[in-house]
């Protein structure tokens, strides 16, 4: 104890404390990012609620009924269901049809919240390190676990103040619903805002996963899977964005007799009209699963199929109810919807097929059979999030079957899907032609088959005198060469050059040449070494240069050489 009471350098626990508290701020400040981009949220939902109930006629309650549905609608955009007990029956009323479109305002505020947390200390003076050191200039930056945990929870703690919030109101949330929904959102938007701002990396998975798992992951196989049931999803989505489309424009008086019998005020037909606007995602999903088969619900007893409209729901007065197809059988319109899941498995199959000569047609099969898995999950998955109660009775479904929809996407991906992914594979595989194979055999058969003499024997005839006729006899005779000694052992073979291709030589008969030299005069020609006689210079001239002068010259730099 006394050495370590009177030792002066501090102890090890002390630097690390030091960090903690160095981190608080960053970690504040995270906290706070979370809190604000809940209050963004329900800021902008307060506000647009506050000016529809100032610009309402007969509004139904004050400025705070209008702050508590604010809440009430912030909840719902996360999922949460809200209970309605104003009601004709008496009996409270579920409201569970979440507005696709809603949701994306708090999923993209928390995710931005998660992106400048991460980066907060990315353009700091100097690199952290382990610690930061304020006063070097430094700037901690936090680990991805730390920032989305602080984001979470400073969106959390507003979450749960909304909850209270909106329980004193007209709508108030569910709380069992509330407890995982709004979590939910936050934790997955985090997620993703963190991931973004970290670059996207694609890494093995954690060590905590087992070795079986991460192996399995880390094959080719998988990220193929997933791309190809997104491409296949997005071709559903895209074929029930046609279908409402086309619906909404068949049935344009109904729609617009629907919109002008809700209200004749211009704040709740821009109420209304903003309500059609964020439900039309939900109507894409809806149109996707009336293309699979399975339809959706729109009450007890009621259901919307392409083979037909079966029941006699009690809908309320609503734009994108007005365009849902009549009652009755389907017809042959309503059945050639079927082309959509037939392009989605199209689409599976080709984006399952890997550019490689060395896969099986098992593996690509394998992918293509996952694909189509992946395809449905996200069907399913979305036919939950777009379908809901929008009551206690009649209304308690309304919309379509999850596990329905997903069971029918991944049969109708599948059935194609496979057949046409091996198709592929086996054309992008398929031996490569011998590009010198067919020009070789036309080059032999134009040498053998007496196409070349027929052709010269047309030059001739068409040139006339300029090409003789010549015979085998006007050749000149070449004296047969001695045999040469036979060539002397080399002492050391040296190394083997390939031969050169022997060089074609044309031989021209009929040209008599006169190969005789002639005779050269060697004689040499007389030489005159007088020399010639120089003028006499006048007096008083000037002395001539030895070089005469030159005019207009130009002289040019040498040039360094290289």
């Amino acid at each position: 104890m006394t050495q370590v009471t009177e030792r002066e350098t501090p102890l090890q626990a002390a630097p690390r404390a030091a960090a903690g508290r160095r981190r608080s701020p960053a970690a504040a400040a995270c906290v706070l990012g979370g809190a604000v981009a809940a209050g963004l949220g329900l800021g902008f939902l307060a506000v647009l609620v506050i000016v529809l109930w100032i610009s309402s006629p007969y509004p139904d309650s004050g400025p705070g009924g209008a702050l508590h549905l604010a809440a009430g609608l912030w909840l719902l955009a996360h999922g949460t269901e809200l209970v309605r007990y104003e009601t004709l029956s008496g009996v409270p009323a579920p409201v569970g049809v979440i507005p696709l479109l809603l949701v994306a305002l708090p999923a993209l505020l928390m995710r931005r919240a998660a992106r400048l947390g991460s980066a907060s200390g990315d353009g700091g003076g100097g690199d952290g390190g382990n610690g930061g050191d304020a006063e070097g200039g430094r700037e901690e930056v936090l680990p991805a676990s730390a920032v989305f945990s602080a984001v979470a929870c400073g969106y959390l703690s507003v979450g749960s103040l909304a909850t209270v919030y909106a329980a004193a109101g007209p709508m108030p949330a569910d709380p069992l619903s509330a407890a995982w929904h709004v979590p939910l959102v936050a934790v997955l938007a985090a997620a993703g805002g963190v991931w973004s701002a970290k670059g996207r990396p694609v890494g093995p998975l954690p060590h905590w996963v087992p070795g079986s798992l991460r192996r399995a992951a880390a094959r080719p196989r998988y990220p193929l899977a997933l791309r190809a049931g997104a491409a296949g999803a997005l071709v559903l989505l895209g074929g029930g964005a046609l279908i409402v489309g086309a619906s909404l424009a068949w049935h344009a008086a109904e729609v617009q007799a629907s919109f002008l019998a809700l209200t004749g005020v211009w704040s709740g037909r821009f109420a209304v009209l903003l309500l059609a606007v964020a439900l039309l995602p939900n109507a894409v999903v809806w149109g996707a699963a009336y293309a699979l088969g399975p339809g959706f619900a729109l009450g007890a007893g009621a259901t919307a199929t392409p083979l037909g409209f079966t029941g006699a729901p009690a809908l309320p007065r609503f734009p994108l109810l007005a365009a849902l197809p009549p009652e009755g059988p389907g017809s042959l319109l309503t059945c050639a919807t079927a082309g959509v899941p037939v392009l989605a498995g199209l689409a599976v199959g080709w984006f399952a097929v890997r550019r490689a000569r060395e896969v099986r047609y098992r593996e690509t099969a394998l992918t293509a059979a996952l694909g189509a898995l992946v395809c449905g999950l996200l069907m399913a998955g979305l036919a939950a999030a777009a379908s809901g109660p929008l009551g206690s009775r009649g209304l308690a479904s309304f919309g379509p079957v999850w596990w329905a929809t997903g069971a029918a996407a991944f049969a109708w991906t599948l059935l194609p899907a496979v057949p046409v992914a091996v198709a592929v594979h086996s054309w992008r595989t398929r031996p490569a032609r011998q590009a010198d194979g067919p020009a070789a055999d036309s080059d032999d058969e134009w040498h053998d088959s007496g196409v070349r003499e027929l052709r010269w024997e047309a030059l001739r005839r068409a040139a006339g005198t300029l090409v003789p006729d010549l015979t085998p006899q006007d050749l000149p005779q070449v004296p047969p060469r001695a045999a040469a000694p036979p060539a002397e052992p080399a002492p050391a073979p040296e190394p083997a050059v390939a031969p050169k291709p022997p060089r074609r030589l044309t031989v021209v008969t009929g040209l008599h040449l006169d190969l005789t030299p002639a005779p050269v005069d060697l004689t040499p020609a007389p030489v005159d070494l007088t020399p010639a006689p120089v003028p006499a210079r006048p007096a008083g001239a000037p002395p001539r240069p030895l070089v005469p002068p030159v005019a207009g010259a130009r002289v040019l730099p040498r040039r360094p050489r290289a």
